[in-house]
């Protein structure tokens, strides 16, 4: 999952919304690792379950990885400020999205983890005209491997 992130962060066009859907433990956190990593981010990488968002400043302007795994209602993204960060994110990551109904209308990846008995089955989707042009990069770069 490392390395697919690293690929992933290759294609990153500034403001994208990208989402990881996926159960417990299905690898949501080692892809963000690999993309942060390969954005360069040398530091630890972890899941902001209790904290709801991490921020990471980096050359490309901030990311921010967030987890709505504890969200019970929505509208409690109104009192972290959730829309500000996604206004002013070059990358916004966001682990169980689903929890943020209302919230997500304009992502522009959506990414699916499912844990296998041996390995994962990644699936990538792209909702706007940013997360094709993502899509397509990140196809010309495994395409090439």
């Amino acid at each position: 999952m490392v390395v697919f992130g690293g690929k992933l962060a290759e294609t990153l066009l500034v403001g994208a919304i990208i989402t990881l859907n996926g159960d417990l433990g299905a690898g949501k956190t080692t892809l963000s690792r690999g993309m942060l990593n390969r954005l360069g981010h040398s530091g630890a990488v972890k899941s902001p379950t209790y904290t709801i968002v991490e921020p990471y400043q980096l050359d490309i302007g901030s990311v921010y990885h967030f987890d709505l795994y504890r969200v019970k209602d929505p509208q409690e993204l109104d009192y972290i400020g959730f829309t500000d960060y996604l206004a002013e994110a070059s990358l916004s990551l966001i682990e169980w999205p689903e929890r943020g109904h209302g919230y997500l209308d304009d992502t522009d990846m959506g990414i699916e983890i499912e844990h296998l008995t041996s390995g994962r089955r990644v699936s990538v989707s792209a909702q706007t005209d940013r997360g094709g042009a993502m899509l397509a990069g990140l196809r010309k770069i495994t395409d090439c491997q």
